[in-house]
């Protein structure tokens, strides 16, 4: 805050964190755009769903934090392009379990190779010393 308490939305950490990540992405962002024609939440799903395998809906909007119509527009998406499939759940026929196909895990993997280039050309913007420190403090602030 600025001398008096008024408020600076330049050091105002929400909006520096939301900057700051919006930066770190928009290289990324224009690879996955490109190349797939893929919008964010579309990548959030397939990333999620590659990292950890299966999942519902709900457990991406939790884990990626999207909203559920965000969730539901990518997962239509991307089972219209045959990357993600549906499985009902047997004992709750209104939960369905979603994963990438073959075809999901060939994306999931070309573009997990991009993102590992711009992660290291965005920690060549820092030292050792300051990712680790970034590190511990986003890992304080994930609530």
């Amino acid at each position: 805050m600025k001398d008096g308490g008024q408020f600076d939305l330049r050091t105002f950490l929400p909006y520096r964190l939301n900057q700051a990540a919006e930066a770190a992405s928009f290289a990324f962002q224009d690879i996955y755009r490109k190349r797939h024609g893929m919008t964010r939440p579309e990548w959030r799903v397939l990333a999620n769903l590659g990292q950890f395998g299966s999942m519902t809906a709900t457990d991406i909007c939790n884990r990626a934090k999207i909203h559920k119509t965000k969730v539901s527009r990518a997962v239509f998406s991307l089972e219209k392009r045959r990357w993600l499939k549906r499985e009902t759940n047997e004992n709750d026929r209104r939960v369905e379990h979603l994963s990438l196909t073959k075809d999901g895990l060939a994306t999931y993997a070309e573009l997990g190779r991009v993102a590992l280039e711009q992660d290291l050309k965005l920690r060549g913007k820092l030292t050792e010393k300051e990712q680790t420190v970034l590190l511990a403090m986003l890992d304080k602030l994930d609530y």
